[in-house]
């Protein structure tokens, strides 16, 4: 059965052509460490055409990909451990939004890794490029706490959070499978969310809790 998983899109303006692939590799820290590794999976239709967060329009053809935190134009090879092929992709989107994932591909980028029939793969991810004049310093996260069909259920959770916690919203997001309302907690540097995280995951009837970048 061919499994295709399907990662979020905003809708916002259209950004220039990205530069090509670097020639040379130099890893810059990807959280923690210089490298990642994790699960990936890949999305292409309904996607193709549509706008992805970064307001690039989803070419399911190119190779790009979705990453939670990576600033929007990095390049990342990505090497499938399970067969060993690997594929430089440039981060366009947001996601995946589902725990213990770390990246989604485009669809040409998992063809070229050879997981489109499996739709997910461990796979390593190295940076090699990301974009110049990065302000980092200045970039805010959240931690994602649940997504929902019901707006009900999410306004639920948000109230029961708010009383412990600071500044936890609902970011409404319009997927071609549906209004889905992500529930999320903090503006904060990327070190303060993920020990946010950490703290949320300790709490009750939390089914999970990640890292978002919010540009």
């Amino acid at each position: 059965m061919l499994v295709v998983v399907l990662v979020g899109v905003g809708s916002c303006r259209r950004k220039p052509a990205a530069p090509s692939p670097p020639a040379e590799v130099k890893l810059p820290r990807v959280g923690t460490g210089e490298t990642e590794t994790g699960l990936a999976s890949w999305y292409g239709d309904p996607y193709h055409g549509q706008p992805t967060a970064s307001g690039e329009i989803f070419n399911k053809n190119d190779f790009t990909a979705a990453h939670r935190i990576l600033p929007f134009q990095t390049w990342v090879r990505v090497t499938n451990l399970e067969n060993q092929r690997s594929a430089a992709v440039r981060i366009n989107d947001r996601g995946p939004f589902i725990e213990g994932r770390i990246i989604d591909l485009s669809q040409a980028a998992a063809g070229a890794l050879e997981m489109l029939g499996t739709g997910t793969a461990l796979v390593r991810l190295d940076v090699m490029q990301k974009p110049a004049g990065e302000p980092s310093p200045r970039a805010r996260y959240a931690v994602q706490v649940g997504a929902f069909l019901v707006q009900e259920n999410a306004k639920r959770l948000r109230r029961s959070l708010a009383s412990r916690f600071a500044n936890v919203f609902i970011a409404i997001h319009d997927a071609p499978d549906g209004r889905y309302y992500r529930v999320r907690v903090g503006q904060a540097t990327e070190e303060e969310a993920f020990r946010l995280a950490q703290r949320l995951r300790r709490e009750p009837g939390i089914g999970e809790a990640f890292v978002v970048r919010l540009d």
